[in-house]
């Protein structure tokens, strides 16, 4: 894009992009700034909003009572169990010890030892008695657990009811609030495209073009960031209607940009060569040239870029030509010759001629 400029022309055009940019930039933070302070783009709808105050109320106070007796009954679970354990464990030693006992007694054979007997016989069935009534315990804080995680999964089921029931409204209030959102966004993007569309079709060559370049990137930037994201697609229908109005927008604007092109050109290839070479751009012309492409047409050059054809087949637009005093072959264009270095217009009023067969001799 700057291969045809001058190093000058090139820095101004780097600098320029810079200025555009720059532009943009500031103008998008102030835009997000802007839209962000805006009353009532923040603000998201909650269920909470649309469910009975009171029933909910009622819900999470049986909730509450439900998990402080919950935590109550855990504690006095993990008490229990620690007794248990520790009833277990004593009845466990005292029968180890009552079976070592046994053992002795039964080798002595001392008849005198039944008393013993009977009274330690007492002691186990009693601590054997203490365990069980520790693991009643036990038992009881588990049924009493269980009863509460039924009570809390059916407070639960409650709520879940409460939110279904004001789920219809909810989804008809979001709905509403993401139009809304998406009418602001709206009535705040759509001008700016709207200026941004004008400035691309009438300011394009215009001298302040790198202000009104920035401005258009910062509208682009609104739309895609600021807006389309906030389509809403309930159903599909915003966001189908938005994309074929802006399908059949910028349609009309294609076929009515091709067909005045058409026109143009139609009207340029009627000109005589002189009138048609007159009004290409020089930078244009020999950037086109290089690539391959007719600037008259722009159709490729017959030949590619190795062996391009003297003359364009298809308007008959003079595109190479033969040095008036040194007859190399050379762009039709340049103002200069690049091997003898001088001037087309030197070679004119020095009435020098081109010798036979060169392609200044052809008309």
């Amino acid at each position: 894009m700057l291969r045809g400029l001058r190093v000058p022309e090139k820095l101004f055009a780097i600098a320029m992009w810079a200025i555009s940019l720059a532009f943009a930039g500031f103008l998008i933070g102030l835009g997000g700034k802007i839209v962000k302070d805006l009353p009532g783009v923040d603000t998201h709808v909650r269920i909470d909003e649309f469910v009975d105050p009171n029933m909910r109320m009622t819900v999470r106070a049986a909730s509450d009572s439900l998990r402080r007796e919950q935590r109550t009954a855990q504690d006095a679970r993990e008490r229990a169990d620690q007794q248990l354990t520790m009833a277990s464990n004593a009845y466990t030693a005292q029968r180890e010890s009552f079976d070592n006992w046994v053992k002795t007694r039964t080798a002595v054979g001392d008849p005198r030892q039944d008393p013993d007997v009977i009274t330690r016989t007492r002691v186990l069935d009693g601590l054997k008695a203490s365990e069980r009534g520790a693991q009643q315990q036990v038992e009881q804080l588990d049924t009493q657990l269980l009863a509460l995680s039924q009570g809390l999964a059916a407070n639960r089921e409650a709520n879940t009811a409460l939110e279904r029931a004001a789920n219809a409204r909810f989804e008809r209030a979001r709905f509403v609030q993401e139009l809304r959102v998406f009418g602001i966004r709206l009535a705040l993007t759509l001008p700016l495209l709207l200026v941004a569309g004008w400035l691309v079709a009438r300011r394009r060559h215009n001298d302040y073009w790198p202000l009104w370049r920035g401005f258009v990137l910062f509208a682009t930037f609104t739309f895609f960031v600021e807006l389309v994201p906030y389509l809403p697609s309930y159903g599909g229908y915003v966001r189908n209607g938005v994309g074929v109005i802006a399908s059949a927008v910028a349609g009309v604007y294609v076929i009515r940009a091709m067909r005045r092109y058409l026109a143009q050109r139609q009207q340029v290839e009627q000109q005589s060569e002189p009138e048609r070479r007159k009004a290409l751009p020089y930078e244009d012309a020999v950037k086109r040239i290089g690539g391959g492409v007719c600037p008259g047409c722009e159709r490729p050059i017959a030949g590619g870029v190795q062996h391009p054809s003297t003359f364009c087949v298809h308007c008959g637009l003079r595109l190479f030509d033969d040095c008036g005093r040194c007859h190399t072959r050379k762009n039709a264009f340049f103002p200069y010759c690049p091997s003898c270095g001088i001037a087309s217009t030197d070679i004119a009023l020095a009435g020098v001629t081109a010798p036979p067969g060169s392609s200044l001799d052809r008309p």
